[in-house]
């Protein structure tokens, strides 16, 4: 073949050239959103676990939102999912799995999947993660969204996340994205000896509270309570 000789190319493979460049453009501009978010809104209040940090780094947090909120998605605030549920604002994802503890093959119980997007930050930082949502739609939505994603070791489920998910447990961490009057007994049960729980709870200070329970090996709970937060309340009772 002679050097000036044109070799043909398909309709596709020239709309495949001519929108590479907007694609590596477009992953640009939601990764510097990312690290903004990650300096300002995340290191500057202390968020210091470097696997925490790493999994809010890499995980696309605008595709677990409406896309009309895309534009959104890295701002200091939560967004309406849909459904009554919210996906909470970034720091709150991140101190929440902070707290937790993520580590590689840690055992981690979600309860409010959500979006998915916590489940995705959790598995990001090397957490196998079992997630409950009581909401039948946002449940198989997220559980098709982490599939399209690749985000593998997270099983979802329809369920009461009052109830836990008994026959995988016990769990290293419990983590409940919803707020309730009291911790559930079942979600305390199924923690191993020395795990944590983290949750939001109804507080009278404070309207709501971000509490953590540790279980020491003899079963003692420590509670202490961490910052006001504000979550959607937990729903219990049968799917809908």
């Amino acid at each position: 073949m002679s050097p000036t000789a044109r070799i043909p190319v398909g309709a596709a493979a020239v709309a495949a050239l001519a929108a590479a460049p907007a694609a590596a453009q477009e992953d640009a501009h939601w990764r510097a959103l990312r690290e903004t978010m990650v300096a300002e809104q995340l290191e500057a209040r202390g968020i210091s676990d470097s696997a925490t940090l790493a999994a809010m780094r890499t995980v696309p947090r605008h595709l677990f939102v409406p896309a009309a909120r895309q534009q959104d998605a890295y701002g200091d605030f939560p967004l309406p999912i849909g459904y009554g549920a919210t996906i909470s604002q970034p720091y709150i994802v991140a101190l929440m799995t902070q707290l937790a503890g993520p580590r590689a093959g840690m055992r981690v119980l979600e309860i409010g999947t959500g979006s998915g997007y916590q489940a995705a930050v959790l598995a990001a930082a090397g957490c196998r993660v079992w997630s409950l949502e009581i909401v039948s739609a946002l449940a198989q939505e997220a559980r098709e969204r982490l599939i399209r994603l690749g985000y593998g070791g997270i099983e979802v489920r329809t369920g009461d996340g009052w109830l836990g998910w008994p026959e995988s447990a016990p769990f290293d961490a419990v983590v409940v994205t919803a707020a309730g009057d009291s911790v559930p007994g079942p979600l305390v049960e199924q923690l191993i000896s020395g795990g944590r729980l983290v949750m939001p709870v109804n507080d009278a200070d404070y309207g709501q509270v971000l509490l953590v329970v540790d279980k020491a090996p003899d079963g003692t709970l420590t509670r202490r309570r961490i910052a006001p937060v504000r979550f959607v309340p937990l729903q219990r009772g049968r799917p809908r």
